[in-house]
């Protein structure tokens, strides 16, 4: 298995947390698509983009040059981050069991943990940060001792990929490629550092949910929250969408790879592309948008090229998606 990135807003690989591990089997609803998604949409019209790293903080090993042009047909994207409330909806008409319950444990950061002592499976391999928290899953974000009081409006997380297809499959939707997260997330500002623009996110107040203080020790919320936000909390971006990044990393339809920007001749390269999908095959899907573990003095992963991976089966407390409209023709 492939791991997730190794900075501290990166989110650990199931195999980090419990290597070895056998998959189990999970549970895939049973009813055909709702059509009762109830999250609002936005159309995202056509248009063209330079895809990639602007900024020159790119993170190397994440393949995020060279910068290419990238050709987009109209699609409708969520406005926000699925939530607490709308997968609720899910499980309760599908009896759906995401893989995190299956497996009966997930990744929490230490300072969210809320949990037994017992029920710390001790850290992940390589980020001490996270460890293995039994019962932590979507319901129970924080391990056994939590729960979603209060959490309706935030986003769901512990979500696996497959998860986040399951979802799909029920509400007649997918998952958005990784070209057209990027370009919904710029919200018509291309070449821009971040959907609003290239100024810092603290400047003149914080603009996103990253992390404050000393990590990973201490988080001093000065943005106001430890964990999650409600996923309509800042501002939304020039096409209207909610916290692309920040909050919590989203879930893109592609396999992961660190050179699928560099495929191909300079020719081709530099041939504009049309609805890319990425990658045939791989180990890990593609991961965007940072999330509240991010901060610009060890990872800068909330910029809008910024790329992360996971393995599919992987779940975590800064992990969630978002969806789009299925294309022409999809069944």
């Amino acid at each position: 298995m492939t791991s997730g990135c190794g900075c501290g807003c990166g989110t650990p690989s199931r195999e980090q947390l419990l290597p070895d591990l056998a998959a189990p089997s999970t549970r895939r609803p049973s009813s055909a698509a709702s059509g009762r998604h109830p999250i609002e949409q936005i159309t995202v019209p056509a248009g063209t983009f330079t895809m990639g790293d602007s900024s020159g903080d790119k993170n190397r090993a994440d393949g995020e040059t060279p910068r290419h042009e990238v050709a987009l047909s109209t699609f409708d994207i969520d406005a926000t981050t699925v939530t607490n409330d709308a997968f609720a909806r899910f499980v309760e008409e599908t009896g759906y069991v995401t893989e995190a319950e299956s497996f009966g444990f997930s990744a929490v950061f230490h300072l969210a943990i809320s949990a037994p002592e017992e029920d710390v499976m001790g850290p992940a391999d390589g980020t001490p940060w996270w460890a293995g928290v039994t019962g932590a899953d979507w319901r129970h974000p924080g391990g056994r001792l939590s729960d979603l009081d209060g959490l309706g409006d935030h986003p769901a997380v512990h979500i696996s990929w497959n998860d986040a297809i399951a979802y799909c499959e029920w509400a007649g939707r997918r998952l958005p490629t990784e070209a057209e997260w990027e370009y919904a997330a710029r919200g018509g500002i291309d070449g821009a550092k971040y959907p609003w623009g290239d100024q810092e996110v603290d400047e003149g107040g914080w603009r996103a949910n990253i992390f404050q203080g000393e990590f990973p020790r201490r988080n001093t919320c000065e943005d106001g929250f430890l964990t999650t936000a409600p996923v309509r909390s800042f501002e939304p971006n020039g096409y209207g969408l909610w916290q692309t990044v920040g909050n919590v990393w989203e879930w893109c339809e592609d396999w992961f790879h660190p050179a699928t920007y560099r495929r191909g001749t300079t020719a081709e390269r530099r041939t504009l592309v049309t609805d890319p999908v990425g990658p045939a095959e791989g180990q890990a899907r593609v991961m965007r948008g940072g999330s509240y573990l991010c901060h610009l003095s060890y990872c800068n992963r909330y910029r809008n090229s910024a790329r992360s991976q996971n393995t599919p089966d992987s779940s975590m407390g800064n992990g969630g998606f978002r969806t789009v409209g299925r294309r022409d023709g999809a069944a």
